[in-house]
């Protein structure tokens, strides 16, 4: 197993190569060449994989009114974000803003064969969970993940990974509706400019590699896998379900509180691990997104309070034990 603390001692992708790397990230779904040598697996009756085609926010008005939300493009992805606003929680004495680890968010993608993957993350209390479940079965919405992305926190929060495929994305949002209607999921809100966030945003980019972006008061850093990621008879387009997040939400004097979670395969699950303990990260989850996706994917979910800057050289080197990029249009310079 290779040794995470030697990660410093490699030399880090210039600015210029990570644009090609990130670019690349994008090529598998728009061209069909796979990256690297991993061959894409056959969908159904061996067929190939299924790829997901650009839509417009035209394309999904009937989707926007069955959810009664409104949403967003972004790049493949018809995007909603419903953040839970009503709760308060806590962690470790902490108050956790929504964006860094409160978000319910569902996104809708086309495919050239005309279906339509619906994948999300809801958050849900205990006392929500059992009802909302039973509410998604009643609409066909398959559960791959019941798990944690905090450590101990008051009230008792659960996040649930959602999953749908078909050719009625309508029915799909219908009981998206009818589950989330079930909880206490406030109503939108509408946008308002993120304010100034209380970190040195630079240095942080400067270490993580990414032009990072702002959600409300939090600062997000966010990767994607290279390789072509297949989910039973689709390709999943980057950026959906095969992500690595870190979020920075501001505590004052450059000090923050990080939660995220980072996409492995098998044979770097170990060495991230590491690398997070010995940077004095705490881990929280280690599971699944998907249930057929290929190759195999591996999310740990962590959480750290300390100096920002100090904390982002700890994710880098974790990071740069994976297969991973920067996300598309958020490459650092």
């Amino acid at each position: 197993m290779a040794d995470p603390r030697q990660q410093d001692t490699h030399s880090r992708p210039t600015a210029t190569r990570r644009r090609l790397l990130a670019a690349a990230a994008l090529a598998p779904a728009l061209t069909g060449a796979p990256a690297g040598a991993r061959a894409l697996s056959a969908g159904p009756k061996g067929r190939a994989p299924a790829r997901p085609v650009m839509t417009t926010l035209a394309d999904w008005a009937d989707v926007r009114s069955a959810l009664g939300r409104p949403g967003d493009m972004k790049r493949f992805m018809y995007h909603t974000g419903l953040p839970r606003r009503d709760l308060t929680v806590f962690s470790h004495g902490i108050r956790i803003n929504p964006a860094l680890a409160l978000g319910t968010h569902v996104s809708f993608v086309r495919y050239a064969d005309h279906s339509t993957l619906m994948m999300g993350d809801a958050v849900v209390t205990e006392g929500e969970l059992q009802h909302f479940s039973d509410v998604l079965h009643e609409h066909g919405i398959m559960q791959t993940a019941i798990h944690k992305h905090l450590l101990a926190h008051k009230p008792d929060v659960w996040w649930v990974h959602l999953h749908a495929h078909g050719h009625d994305p309508v029915t799909v949002a219908r009981g998206l509706r009818a589950a989330f209607d079930c909880t206490a999921t406030p109503p939108a809100q509408p946008t308002t400019p993120s304010p100034p966030v209380d970190l040195d945003t630079a240095a942080i980019d400067a270490v993580m590699g990414v032009k990072g972006s702002t959600d409300g008061e939090i600062y997000k850093s966010t990767y994607v896998r290279r390789e072509t990621v297949v989910d039973g008879p689709v390709i999943l387009p980057p950026g959906l379900g095969a992500t690595t997040s870190v979020n920075f939400q501001p505590l004052g004097g450059g000090r923050a509180a990080l939660s995220g979670d980072l996409v492995m395969i098998a044979d770097e699950v170990q060495p991230v691990l590491v690398a997070l303990r010995r940077g004095g990260v705490e881990l929280v989850e280690l599971h699944h997104h998907n249930l057929t996706d290929e190759p195999r994917l591996f999310f740990v979910h962590y959480w750290a309070v300390g100096d920002a800057v100090r904390l982002a050289k700890v994710i880098r080197r974790a990071v740069d034990i994976t297969n991973a990029v920067p996300m598309p249009g958020q490459v650092g310079s």
